[in-house]
């Protein structure tokens, strides 16, 4: 996930894609700088409205795919009509809050990819629900009142997006009185910390990933002793401990190489250090908590001959005229939305055609057409499990009946020329 500009990075951070991943965020939460709060903005979605933001792909320290936001209307996301109000005598339509920071500088673009989604997927399935969007800046503050305010005025709410924000949402625990689906992970928690009884954590999360990665490999090379390839960057490090944590549960052995880089490109010195590491170690396979670019230039002295593993944060898209021969053959985890176009869940979806698209804002347009979906699902059967086959993965929920539960497993994927073929298909 290639799953934002330093700060918008850091806010969102789940210190996962994405969201949390390579497109993940990581750094500190709050704003460097102290603001009173903004009083929210509440838009029943009935005629267009255009955010003013746009994406720009930027290099800094934190996962692939960082934006910044600029002046520009055109890609932004459009309102749909609200939905007709029931008849009477009907069952009221469900008012569903999407809560996004979409006022705020640095995380505006993401929510915008978001918000899109989000509204793809009610486009397709609006019967009987309404969509008022809540649009807030960043701070933690800001958000929380603004979610106090939304519990009053609808049935649940989608959002918040930002750590700390979820993180804030979380600690008021009893506040938390109607369904909401946080879109991303509270600060300092696993994804199996106990939550507030109405809130469900779905955020992208690359560190899930990485552990799910784990298992895929376990699975290929039973026993196995695995040499993980990480840079120095914060979001590499933490995948790279999660897929070793992961290994090692599993009874297998790794052991951890860290390469330095500068402007995005690793040292000549370091991958010739792991070359000569890889021909006299000769391990069974290679985890890479690296980016698309990277991986590339290390495929292109290591060769092909020790089969490489990675999370999304290795994609490097299939764009016309981007394919990297050097990744043929590597064996990846992303979101059905990215290496799988014609599964049907997501060909009866609208690709998001902003002109400053990019890996990461993808992957949070697809996580609003689940949002949305969830959000539905759990509104028409409350209290009930289920499984949905979602752009992100294979999704499993249990809300509304004791503590929420809520998993994602994602494709396996290997790289070929350019496109992306089931790891099942492939020797």
């Amino acid at each position: 996930m290639g799953w934002f500009a330093a700060g918008a990075l850091a806010m969102l951070s789940a210190c996962s894609t994405p969201c949390d991943r390579p497109g993940g965020l990581c750094a500190p939460i709050e704003p460097n700088t102290s603001v009173a709060p903004a009083q929210p903005r509440v838009i029943a979605v009935q005629e267009p409205v255009v955010p003013e933001a746009e994406v720009e792909t930027m290099a800094v320290d934190a996962p692939p795919g960082a934006v910044a936001a600029h002046p520009h209307a055109a890609d932004l996301p459009t309102a749909v009509p609200a939905a007709v109000p029931a008849a009477a005598g009907s069952k009221p339509a469900t008012r569903i809050a999407l809560l996004l920071p979409t006022r705020s500088d640095a995380l505006g673009p993401p929510a915008g990819a978001l918000r899109a989604g989000f509204m793809a997927a009610y486009e397709r399935d609006r019967s009987g629900f309404v969509v008022n969007l809540i649009e807030t800046g960043d701070s933690a503050q800001d958000v929380l009142a603004a979610y106090t305010d939304a519990l009053a005025q609808n049935d649940m709410v989608v959002g918040p997006l930002a750590r700390s924000a979820v993180s804030a949402i979380a600690a008021a625990g009893v506040a938390v009185s109607k369904p909401t689906i946080a879109l991303n992970h509270p600060e300092g928690r696993g994804t199996n910390a106990a939550l507030p009884h109405n809130m469900l954590v779905m955020g992208l999360s690359i560190e899930d990933e990485a552990r799910q990665v784990a298992q895929w490999a376990a699975s290929e090379h039973p026993g196995a002793r695995a040499l993980v390839v990480a840079g120095a960057n914060a979001w590499q490090r933490r995948i790279a401990n999660a897929f070793a944590a992961q290994w090692k549960q599993l009874g297998n052995q790794s052991q951890t190489v860290e390469l330095t880089a500068s402007n995005g490109y690793l040292s000549e010195s370091g991958i010739a250090q792991l070359k000569s590491r890889v021909d006299a170690d000769q391990p069974a396979l290679l985890f890479t908590a690296l980016d698309a670019d990277q991986l590339r230039q290390v495929r292109a002295s290591l060769g092909s001959n020790v089969p490489a593993y990675g999370t999304s944060s290795v994609n490097p898209g299939t764009e016309p005229g981007t394919a990297l021969a050097e990744l043929d053959g590597v064996r990846l985890l992303d979101l059905p939305w990215e290496v799988q176009p014609d599964h049907p869940a997501v060909m009866v979806y609208p690709r998001w055609n902003a002109s400053r698209r990019t890996l990461d804002l993808d992957r949070l347009y697809a996580l609003g057409i689940d949002a949305f979906r969830v959000a539905r699902e759990i509104s028409l059967h409350p209290g009930a499990s289920f499984t949905m086959d979602g752009v992100t993965g294979r999704l499993s929920v249990s809300f509304g009946d004791g503590p929420a539960r809520f998993e994602r497993v994602q494709p396996t994927a290997v790289y070929q020329g350019g496109t992306f073929k089931p790891s099942d298909s492939v020797n």
